[in-house]
C-alpha cells in the first residue's frame, strides 16, 4: 500500500467517471451488518484516504484501531477489506470456525499472473489444489526428517556467513550491513533446498535479483481497488509481463537441470531437492503434471516464503541485541556454556539453550516477520464478533496488533525475552491452545515453513552472537527502529553496525 501515493497522478479525477459507470451499483445487494469503519467516498470509499494519508498501511490500521475497535472495515474502491487485530476474534475465525475462514479472497491481475491462477500452496483456494500442494511440500519437505537432511548445507552456509561478515568488517573498520549477508545466506539455503543444483556466486546472485523484481510488480496498484482504472496502468501491466518472463528464463533452466539428474537417478540420488517432489506430482482433479511455468511459480514461493523473512526478523534481532547489551552478553554466555571452547554453535545445541529460544520468541513477537497475516476469506456467509462476513470480503488478520495489545500483553512494548525465559507470560506459537501472537498465522493456513523458519533463525542468530559482539555503527549513535513495509516490514533505514571478532 504504500506505493500507492506515488502512483496516484492529477488526471485521475477524470477517469472516476468512468469508475463510476463502470463499477457494479451495490444498492440492490442486501443490507449487511458489517463491521464500523471510517466513512468514505462514493465509489472510490476509503482508498484514496489510505493513499494520501502519508503514513505506511500498517501505520494507518494502527491509528484506526483506537478508534474503531479491534474489528473494522475498510472500503477500498471495489474491494471489501476487513481488519481484525483482536486475539480472542482471530481465535474465533481461524481455531474455531478454521474451516470457514480457511480460503483466499480473488487474486488480483498481477498476483494472478505470478501465481499461476493460484496454483501455490499460499494462494490457493480451500480445496483440493491446496491440499495435494501443502501436503506434498509438509510431508516431503519441511517434515522434522526432511529439514535435518539438510544440515551439511545449513553448516556450509553458516560458514560462509561468518566469513563474509568477517571480511566485511576487515574491509570497513568493522563496519556490516547486517541484512544483506542475512539474506544471501538464507537464500543460499534454499536455493540449494529447492534446486540441488550447484551454483556459483554470479548465478545465485542473478537469480536473487530476480526474486526482488517479482516482489516489487506485486506491489499493489490503484487499478487493483479500481479495474475501471486498468486502461492507465498499460506501462505497469507490460512491466509485470516482462518480470514473469524474465522469472520464467531464469529458473527454468535451472528446473531442466535438476529434472535431467532427477530422471536419470530418481530414487537413487544421493541428494534430494524439493524439486523432485513436484515432477511428477498427483493434484486432486487434474490429469497432469505442473507445467513449467507452475514449477516456477512453486519454486519462488518456496524461495521467498522463507528468505525476506528469516533475514529480516535477523536485522532486527541485532538492532535489539546493541540496543540491550545485557541481553548480548547473556545470550553469549549461555552459548559459550553450552557448547564450550572451540566448538561451532550447531542445532542440536541450539535446542538446549532456553534463553536464545526466550530471544527469539520475543523477536518474533515485537517484530513479526510480516505485520499481515496472509489475506483470508470466507467459503461461506458467515458472522464474526457480531458482524457479518461476506464471502467476498478480504478478512485481514493484523498480527502487529495482537502483539502490541496491552490487554493481552504486559508492557508490550518493551522488548523483554524473560517473558518467556522466566514463565512470565505464554504464547503458543501455532495458535491451537490461544492466540496472543500469530507470525506465522494460525489455523489451516498456518505458513508450512514454521519449523524451518525458526531453526534457521536460531541457529543464524546464535552463529553471529558466538562469532562476533555487535554494536552500533557509528559508535555513540542509537539504533532506529522506524519501520518501512516492502515484502516484509524492515528497517526503513537498514542496520548498518559494528562488529567484534570474539575471543
Amino acid at each position: 500500500m504504500d506505493s500507492l501515493s506515488s502512483l496516484l497522478f492529477p488526471a485521475l479525477v477524470i477517469p472516476l467517471v468512468l469508475v463510476f459507470l463502470l463499477s457494479r451499483s451495490s444498492s440492490s445487494k442486501k443490507k449487511l451488518n458489517l463491521p464500523p469503519g471510517p466513512p468514505g467516498y462514493p465509489v472510490v470509499g476509503n482508498l484514496f484516504q489510505v493513499a494520501f494519508s502519508g503514513k505506511p498501511f500498517f501505520q494507518y490500521i494502527r491509528d484506526l484501531i483506537p478508534v474503531y475497535g479491534r474489528i473494522f472495515t475498510l472500503r477500498m474502491g471495489t474491494r471489501t477489506m476487513i481488519v481484525v487485530s483482536s486475539n480472542e476474534l482471530a481465535y474465533e475465525a481461524l481455531i474455531e470456525k478454521g474451516p470457514i475462514f480457511a480460503t483466499r479472497p480473488m487474486e488480483n491481475p498481477t498476483r494472478t499472473i505470478f501465481s499461476s491462477n493460484k496454483f501455490s500452496v499460499n494462494a490457493a483456494y480451500y480445496g483440493p489444489v491446496w491440499r495435494s500442494l501443502r501436503r506434498n511440500m509438509v510431508q516431503n519437505m519441511l517434515s522434522n526428517a526432511r529439514i535435518r537432511e539438510f544440515r551439511k548445507t545449513r553448516d556450509l552456509a553458516m560458514d560462509r556467513l561468518v566469513d563474509r561478515i568477517a571480511a566485511e568488517g576487515a574491509a570497513n573498520g568493522g563496519a556490516v550491513w547486517v541484512l544483506r549477508n542475512a539474506r544471501f545466506a538464507v537464500f543460499c539455503i534454499l536455493l540449494d533446498m529447492c534446486f540441488g543444483v550447484e551454483m556459483d556466486e554470479k548465478t545465485i546472485q542473478s537469480v536473487d535479483d530476480m526474486m526482488k523484481s517479482v516482489l516489487i510488480v506485486l506491489d499493489p496498484r490503484m487499478d487493483d481497488f479500481l479495474p475501471a482504472l486498468s486502461p492507465f496502468f498499460s506501462k505497469q501491466r507490460k512491466k509485470v509481463q516482462e518480470v514473469r518472463k524474465r522469472q520464467i528464463e531464469t529458473l527454468v533452466p535451472l528446473i531442466e537441470k535438476r529434472r535431467e539428474k532427477w530422471s536419470k537417478s530418481g530414487s537413487n540420488s544421493n541428494s534430494f531437492a524439493y524439486l523432485d517432489t513436484l515432477f511428477d506430482l498427483k493434484v486432486e482433479g487434474r490429469k497432469s503434471a505442473p507445467t513449467n511455468e507452475e514449477l516456477v511459480t512453486l519454486c519462488s514461493e518456496f524461495l521467498n516464503g522463507g528468505t525476506d523473512t528469516t533475514a529480516t526478523a535477523l536485522e532486527w534481532a541485532v538492532g535489539r541485541l546493541i540496543e540491550n547489551p545485557t541481553i548480548q552478553s547473556r545470550l553469549y554466555d549461555e552459548i559459550r556454556a553450552t557448547v564450550g571452547e572451540g566448538k561451532k554453535v550447531d542445532e542440536k545445541d541450539v535446542e538446549r539453550m532456553p534463553y536464545l529460544n526466550a530471544v527469539v520468541k520475543e523477536l518474533l513477537r515485537k517484530h513479526p516477520p510480516t505485520y499481515f497475516a496472509l489475506t483470508h476469506a470466507a467459503t461461506e456467509a458467515t458472522r464474526l464478533g457480531g458482524y457479518d462476513i461476506p464471502t467476498e470480503a478480504s478478512v485481514e488478520f493484523f498480527s502487529a496488533g495482537i502483539a502490541e495489545d496491552p490487554e493481552v500483553w504486559a508492557d508490550p512494548e518493551r522488548f523483554d525475552p524473560d517473558r518467556f525465559y522466566r514463565g512470565k507470560e505464554e504464547a503458543d506459537i501455532t495458535g491451537v491452545t490461544g492466540v496472543k501472537m500469530m507470525p506465522f498465522g494460525v489455523g489451516r493456513r498456518i505458513c508450512p515453513g514454521l519449523g524451518m523458519a525458526t531453526v534457521h533463525v536460531n541457529l543464524m542468530l546464535a552463529r553471529m552472537v558466538q562469532e562476533f559482539e555487535w554494536s552500533e555503527f557509528p559508535a555513540g549513535g542509537k539504533v532506529d527502529f522506524t519501520e518501512k513495509l516492502e515484502f516484509t516490514v524492515v528497517m526503513k533505514n537498514s542496520l548498518r553496525a559494528r562488529i567484534t571478532p570474539r575471543g
